[in-house]
């Protein structure tokens, strides 16, 4: 009888997590609007701030998501830095670049024109808040990938992990004195703690089974609407600003996340088409966004026309925006160092055949 071994290599596929995608697809439709209405000087509006102060737990949604999903931190911590530096660190520099070039592309003809900075230029947001001119939320990804590694040796020491119930004070702390850490370091604690409830949340809802979870879920998302209203308190991670009760802002955002997370993957949610695809390409509107937005201020700026105070520029950059990134997915995803999706590492599996 004779035997042949046969090789068959493959990449492992993830099956999608539609109601993380739809959760996160809602985040990035939130901050994008969030900047158009900034740019445009629109978002001092009531209306507006009655949409933030309900939806301001969103940005620590992506931590929340990173810690539900994460199974590595006890890994070689050589090959995680590696892949977290390359997935994150690297599309925070390049992207941030790109922002400067296409920023500076127009400063002489605005200089010029106008006799003036439009904006100020203060050299130390780069290191003060991990910032770039021409694409200021790259401190998300700095942020990040900071959360990712601090939590990374955090777990590697025994019993370590229980100081990760104190990082929201100390980011509260910095807060107060002004946030006198370097590159947006003042948000990674509290940004380590959400990674943190996102996975004892995973854990939780795999001993509690289905029932308990939708029970328990809709019990913290009616407790996140009634203390938000009572004891209302709001944290805004780009600042690590703290806005009403601090303490509530941090109770409130843990009830939301775990009661949506829970709740959605609990009921089984189908993938809803249009927010789900944001959703499942947030990198890429994320980092494009910014960029494309300082180009139609400053081109509006050369020709004399200022956007700012104006609804009808907020009305054509909405729509304007998503279609555009969504048309860069593609091309986007394919340049690893801009997206972060480097390939996956092939697996080989061998049997014998008789």
């Amino acid at each position: 009888m004779a035997f042949r071994l046969l090789c068959i290599t493959f990449v492992v596929m993830k099956q999608r997590n539609h109601a993380f995608d739809f959760l996160c697809g809602l985040c990035i439709i939130r901050m994008i609007s969030l900047h158009v209405m900034q740019i445009c000087g629109r978002s001092e509006q009531d209306w507006w701030a009655f949409i933030m102060s309900w939806s301001f737990f969103f940005m620590s949604f992506f931590f929340f998501k990173a810690g539900y999903f994460n199974k590595s931190l006890e890994g070689d911590s050589r090959a995680y830095c590696i892949d977290k530096f390359k997935r994150l660190f690297v599309p925070y520099v390049i992207t941030g670049l790109i922002g400067d070039a296409i920023y500076f592309a127009f400063y002489p003809k605005l200089l010029s024109m106008y006799h003036a900075p439009i904006e100020p230029i203060r050299w130390t947001m780069i290191w003060t808040r991990s910032s770039f001119f021409g694409n200021p939320p790259g401190w998300f990804l700095f942020s990040f990938f900071s959360a990712y590694i601090l939590a990374h040796f955090i777990e590697k020491v025994k019993y370590l992990h229980w100081i990760v119930l104190l990082f929201p004070f100390i980011s509260y702390e910095m807060y107060r004195l002004g946030n006198p850490l370097w590159m947006s370091f003042n948000n990674v604690f509290i940004g380590i703690f959400f990674f943190s409830v996102g996975r004892v949340w995973r854990r939780l809802m795999e001993r509690m089974g289905h029932r308990t979870t939708v029970i328990v879920s809709v019990v913290l998302i009616l407790y996140f609407v009634a203390a938000n209203i009572l004891w209302h308190g709001e944290y805004a991670m780009a600042r690590n600003a703290f806005d009403g009760d601090p303490l509530m802002a941090v109770v409130n955002t843990t009830a939301i996340l775990c009661g949506l997370a829970g709740l959605l993957i609990a009921i089984d949610m189908p993938r809803v088409p249009i927010i789900s695809y944001i959703g499942e390409h947030s990198m890429v509107y994320f980092i494009s966004h910014y960029p494309m937005l300082y180009f139609y201020k400053f081109t509006h700026l050369c020709f004399g026309r200022s956007i700012w105070g104006r609804s009808d520029d907020v009305i054509i950059l909405l729509p304007a925006l998503f279609m555009i990134c969504s048309w860069l997915v593609p091309f986007i995803e394919k340049v690893p160092w801009l997206s972060g999706r480097w390939p996956k590492k092939e697996i080989k599996v061998c049997t014998t055949e008789k």
